[in-house]
């Protein structure tokens, strides 16, 4: 038995195909709005996550990678960046599955939670690019072990301190763990009934609520240093330690 799931978005970003290509194709770009992934640049070479390796590189324009498994599973990520006018690039960004033999009974969840964060990626992309292109990034993850409850996200905004009528668009004070002393302003730049996203004049902060799918919740930031493009780079930098143990300490504490 063969099975597939295929999700495609097309965006016109507020950057040049160059700065789009940064942010899809190169490790410190994924780390302003996706996740750590560092890529290899030619066809063949490894990209970290998900032991995948790249199908299709011809800078600046196409980027895929395909991951499988011995259980007969592929994943395949793909770009299309082209020029769009006035200064902007149209972004195609895909997601093909395929699975042959027995598919389990947690396809269907899988692929519901896939679509759904490809939405929430993308618009964190269009926010990197409008607010923080071409700035250097450390990537914050915290996840709490258990799956979640209804009412999670709701738990999440009341430990932030974000007023219950707030919305998307709105400007807001909230609590940060990583920013002690006085209230933080920040824009509530995205939220539904899965993720919350706010975004500070230095950091893009990602709130993700897994009971839809009997995940846990689990957040994944975006934070840019002030110094960050001024500094000279070592090595790279993927996680911030001090930000991160105070993220998981504030998530452990968030009920229910």
């Amino acid at each position: 038995m063969v099975r597939e799931f295929r999700v495609r978005r097309e965006q016109v970003l507020p950057a040049t195909p160059e700065q789009v290509w940064h942010a899809v194709a190169t490790g410190e770009g994924n780390l302003g709005w996706l996740y750590p992934m560092d890529i290899e640049p030619r066809v063949g070479g490894a990209v970290s996550r998900g032991q995948a390796t790249v199908v299709e590189w011809e800078p600046p324009s196409r980027f895929a990678c395909r991951s499988a498994d011995q259980g007969g599973f592929s994943n395949t990520l793909d770009y299309t960046v082209a020029a769009h006018g006035d200064g902007s690039a149209r972004l195609s960004m895909g997601v093909h599955w395929v699975h042959t033999g027995v598919i389990d009974d947690g396809w269907e969840t899988r692929a519901d939670a896939a679509e759904k964060h490809i939405d929430f990626y993308q618009h964190s992309l269009a926010e990197y690019l409008r607010h923080f292109a071409g700035r250097r990034a450390v990537y914050v993850k915290a996840t709490r072990p258990d799956p979640a409850v209804s009412g999670s996200l709701t738990a999440v905004r009341d430990r932030l301190g974000l007023p219950g009528a707030a919305g998307a668009g709105d400007t807001v004070k909230v609590t940060l763990p990583d920013r002690p002393g006085a209230p933080v302003e920040a824009v509530v730049d995205f939220l539904d009934a899965d993720f919350l996203g706010l975004r500070t004049a230095d950091a893009l902060y990602r709130f993700y609520d897994g009971s839809a799918w009997n995940w846990p919740v689990w957040l994944g930031h975006h934070l840019f240093a002030p110094r960050a493009d001024a500094e000279p780079v070592t090595e790279p930098v993927t996680e911030a330690d001090d930000s991160t143990h105070a993220w998981d300490a504030w998530l452990a504490e968030v009920a229910p």
